[in-house]
């Protein structure tokens, strides 16, 4: 039986051309947590304006919008400590990963946040609906557009290439910004002429919809990797190993996700008595690859062989 563990360059004895794979996810770790510092500064003052403005001129569009922003810059914050964190904390016996399963932690908390966020709203808005007030309309529309320099802002500094699972809560958050942003300069104008003072609450119950559809995402995209999705195409990943020289069958695949951007795979093969198990170890390592899988760990047993311990952990 040939069990090849993990490499310290995460793909095996057999291979040792993968290296750059560490040194290029800590980089882009670097760069995602300066963005994430960026975006979060910004949010933190665009909150504050727009916190003055719902107060002082009477808007519940605005003023929701102000804490749909409050609660992004939270996000941000949490999301910047996560990566901070994960990115400096070294490989250990205790943490043979280091501490990146603080990203989807950090994703899920984020979008559970969200979701008090919107009773708020919808509190308030009903209130409104109740007793309508005036909407000082210059002020509001001007710090509404305000609002909307900021995301647009930031979201020029978050999107580009391929963004963590975090860069994309914080880009899914920003869109809902910018949304309700629009949203509020609209309601604000139709407001001014027509008249009709409950279009705020209306507007504030839509960016609570939104709100609601960016907290799904974040809860949906962390809870796969918390429960293990596969992030692969199993079938086609043991399609292509069965095709190999040498190989008999893919006795057992699994792939999972440490966060966005570590992706774990273990496979026991079943090989002909003639296959050359160096060759065939890294020839599966770049099929894992190619299908990027960042830390594999590849068993070959010869065909026919027996596999107690297959039965004992029930695959």
């Amino acid at each position: 039986m040939s069990d090849t563990p993990a490499h310290p360059d995460g793909h095996g004895g057999a291979t040792g051309s993968h290296s750059h794979d560490h040194a290029d996810g800590h980089s882009h770790g670097d760069t995602s947590t300066r963005k994430l510092a960026l975006v979060a500064v910004i949010n933190l003052l665009g909150f504050l304006a727009e916190l003055a403005g719902g107060l002082l001129f009477g808007s519940v569009a605005l003023l929701s919008d102000a804490v749909h922003m409050l609660f992004d810059a939270l996000a941000y914050v949490m999301a910047f400590a996560a990566s901070y964190v994960a990115t400096r904390y070294d490989t250990s016996d205790r943490y043979s990963f280091g501490l990146h399963r603080l990203e989807p932690l950090s994703a899920f908390l984020n979008g559970a946040l969200l979701l008090p966020m919107v009773g708020f709203i919808l509190y308030e808005s009903s209130q409104r609906f109740v007793d309508p007030v005036a909407i000082a309309t210059v002020p509001t529309l001007a710090i509404a557009v305000g609002g909307l320099l900021v995301n647009l802002l930031s979201v020029y500094v978050i999107e580009g290439g391929e963004m963590s699972l975090n860069e994309r809560g914080a880009f899914y958050h920003l869109l809902g910004d910018a949304g309700g942003s629009i949203a509020v300069i609209v309601s604000v104008l139709a407001i001014e002429y027509t008249g009709i003072r409950v279009l705020d609450p209306i507007t504030a119950g839509l960016i609570a919809l939104v709100i609601v559809w960016s907290a799904g995402k974040l809860l949906r995209g962390s809870g796969r990797i918390f429960l293990h999705r596969t992030p692969l195409d199993v079938e086609a990943v043991r399609e292509a190993i069965e095709g190999a020289d040498g190989v008999a069958r893919v006795a057992d695949l699994h792939a999972w996700q440490i966060c966005s951007e570590i992706t774990i795979a273990t496979t026991h093969v079943e090989t002909d008595e003639v296959a050359d198990g160096g060759a065939l170890t890294k020839e599966i390592h770049g099929i894992l690859d190619a299908n990027d899988v960042d830390h594999a760990t590849v068993e070959l047993c010869p065909a026919g062989g027996g596999h107690a311990h297959l039965t004992a952990h029930d695959h």
